[in-house]
Order: structure tokens, then C-alpha cells, then sequence
């Protein structure tokens, strides 16, 4: 028989849709602690800085798992385009090697201390593992790529090309933004499980706005922010183990916030 899950706000408490809020504010947009700190304060809700910090430590991974199993995956991954970035941990440089398809959509990541044939090769490998084999591998003219490649034995699938790579380079944008506003990073641990959770929330809001209609891209967009106005049907009936979903079409402005933070408390109060 299997065990039921576990509330994971059970030992909190702020309300649920205030942690998803505060969380999806330091993932969505280029905002440091303080800056998430000041912003839920003009919607009624004072916390600390480190309350922050501490939500997207605890809560950042388990959205981001969430995220992952109900996404679905229909794209088309015949087509990688693969990078690396330089990224400055504790003052030493390391690259993040990152791979997306054709929408743009983080398919993998890795980060090494190396942009060798061996640092490639454990790239690609575990790309492949979750993915399995593309049909076309765009990449720059990093030697690392051809060696690893050859290695594996599909060399012939590598395209170079001026522009080919335009894709993967504009992905790395938001990161950089994101990092900006960080201030770098300390330890490898962290740059990994950052990476790890910008990815997926990177892929929840990409909506492709400039392919379809106004109408359509503000229907996405309800749906994908936590608090939206997705139905129960989609969600399912996940009750309280469902970590990402808050309450079908509330939206936390400043009133509604104060609201949910006091019945919430209310509730906790014997």
C-alpha cells in the first residue's frame, strides 16, 4: 500500500500561494531577494529577506520536479543546438554546457571545470541518455565537439554554421540576467541547482509569443503562472501534496494577498 503524500507547507506558516508567489518572483524575473522582499511588502505581506531565500532553497526544487513529470514533452528533438558559457564560481571559471531545441527549450545542462574532449563527451552522453540519439547537432567551432562526436560515432550529424547557433545563444539571456542579479555564485552545488530549477521555469513560460495571437498567448500565460486559472481537470485531484498549483483563478494582488495570509494563519490558530 502506497504512502500518502505529505504536505510540504505543513510546517509553515505562510500561506502556500504566498511561498509559490514569492518563489515564481525570484525565477520569472531578474529580482534579488530584497527586490522580492519589497514587492510582496506593497501587496501587505512582511518577511525578511533570508524568509525568501530560505522558500526558494526548500520550494524551488520541488517546483521545478513538478514542473518536469507534468510537462509534456511534444517538441521535436531531432534538432539540438549546443553551447557553452563561461560562468565564474567563487571567482574560478566553469562552463555550463546546455543544449535546446528548436523552440529554444532547455533539453540539458552540465557543468564542468573543463571545456575539453572529456567535459564534452559526459555533456553529450547524458544528453543523450534522457533524449537519445539527434539528427542534426549544431554547434561553434569548438575542436571539444568534433572529438567528443567522433567518439560517439556521429560526427556526420554536426553542422557548424554562422548563425546556426543563434537559438542557444539568445537562451542563455535570461541566465545571465538571472545571474546579474545574484551576484554570481559562491560553490558549483549552487550554480547546479540553480540551473537545474531556471531551466524548467524557463520552459513553463516559454509560450512562443511572437507565434500566435494575443488572446491565445494571455490564455497561456493565465495557465502557467501557479495561482492561474487552471481547471481541476488539468490538475487533478493532487489535493494538498500538489506543490505548484495555488487555488483556480485568484490572482495574490495586494488585497487578495493579505486575505490568504490571514485566513491561513487563522486556520493554523487553535
Amino acid at each position: 500500500m502506497a504512502r500518502p503524500k505529505l504536505n510540504p507547507f505543513r510546517y509553515f506558516n505562510s500561506s502556500p500561494d504566498v511561498i509559490r508567489l514569492a518563489v515564481m518572483m525570484c525565477m520569472r524575473y531578474p529580482l534579488s531577494w530584497r527586490n522580492v522582499e519589497d514587492l510582496l511588502h506593497e501587496r501587505g505581506i512582511d518577511i525578511c529577506h533570508d524568509t525568501v531565500r530560505f522558500w526558494w532553497n526548500r520550494f524551488g526544487p520541488l517546483f521545478a520536479g513538478e514542473i518536469r513529470k507534468r510537462r509534456v514533452r511534444a517538441g521535436n528533438f531531432s534538432r539540438w543546438r549546443v553551447d557553452e558559457v563561461f560562468v565564474k564560481v567563487n571567482g574560478k571559471t566553469h562552463y555550463l554546457w546546455r543544449a535546446v531545441d528548436h523552440e529554444g527549450e532547455v533539453l540539458a545542462f552540465c557543468v564542468s571545470k573543463t571545456r575539453d574532449k572529456a567535459a564534452a563527451l559526459k555533456f553529450l552522453k547524458k544528453a543523450m541518455k534522457r533524449y537519445g540519439r539527434p539528427e542534426i547537432i549544431v554547434t561553434d567551432g569548438l575542436r571539444s565537439y568534433g572529438a567528443a562526436m567522433r567518439e560517439i560515432g556521429n560526427l556526420e550529424r554536426r553542422e557548424i554554421g554562422r548563425w546556426g547557433n543563434n537559438r542557444v545563444e539568445n537562451s542563455h539571456q535570461p541566465f545571465r540576467r538571472r545571474e546579474a542579479a545574484m551576484l554570481q555564485f559562491r560553490r558549483t552545488t549552487t550554480l547546479q541547482k540553480f540551473v537545474a530549477v531556471h531551466s524548467q521555469i524557463h520552459n513553463h513560460f516559454n509560450s512562443e509569443r511572437h507565434l500566435v495571437s494575443r488572446e491565445i498567448y494571455k490564455q497561456r500565460r493565465s495557465v502557467a503562472w501557479p495561482s492561474g486559472g487552471a481547471s481541476r481537470a488539468n490538475q487533478g485531484s493532487d489535493g494538498p501534496s500538489c506543490t505548484w498549483r495555488g487555488q483556480p483563478g485568484v490572482r495574490l494582488t495586494a488585497a487578495t494577498a493579505m486575505i490568504t495570509e490571514l485566513r491561513y494563519r487563522q486556520s493554523l490558530s487553535p
